[in-house]
């Protein structure tokens, strides 16, 4: 009898190696994946407009500057500069303010030869783009015209960049 029961378990044991495994049951799902772009525009940096130094203004002294901006792709924009905040400044004759509240005049322009004032009304004197998507940069041409020469000093503005879209 245990030589029987000895084989019976050898039995049931080698059938059980020729059982197969249970298969893995498996479930799948899916989500969605999403992004909104809305149009949006931003200005990147604005740099410094240095005329540098000078002693008698009898010729004009010119420089430039830049102001990159980005916007999603197609979107329109507008750049536009302010006077200043010189008193009395206009966009063709913007004011830098020094010693004794004296001024220097100059202008900003979209071309290089300072042919075209840069303003900020929409449509007559801004600089228009559509976006791309990657960043876009623009010149700002400076000019100081031959004036009368003020008190020697350091003069100085601030222009605000609007960036409309």
């Amino acid at each position: 009898m245990r030589h029987h029961l000895l084989c019976l378990a050898g039995s049931l044991a080698a059938s059980a190696l020729l059982v197969p495994p249970a298969l893995a049951q498996t479930d799948t799902t899916q989500f969605n994946v999403q992004i909104t772009i809305s149009a949006e525009c931003q200005i990147n940096s604005a740099t410094d407009l240095n005329f540098g130094s000078s002693g008698v203004i009898d010729t004009a002294v010119a420089a430039s500057s830049a102001i990159a901006v980005q916007c999603t792709n197609g979107t329109d924009y507008d750049i536009g500069l302010d006077t200043g905040q010189g008193t009395g400044a206009t966009v063709a004759d913007r004011l830098m303010t020094g010693p004794n509240s004296e001024t220097v005049t100059y202008s900003l322009y979209t071309d290089t030869g300072h042919t075209d004032v840069w303003g900020d009304t929409i449509g007559t004197d801004t600089v228009a783009g559509t976006g791309t998507g990657a960043e876009q940069t623009y010149s700002v041409y400076g000019q100081v015209p031959t004036q009368d020469t003020p008190t020697a000093g350091t003069y100085a503005d601030v222009i605000t960049v609007t960036l409309t879209y």
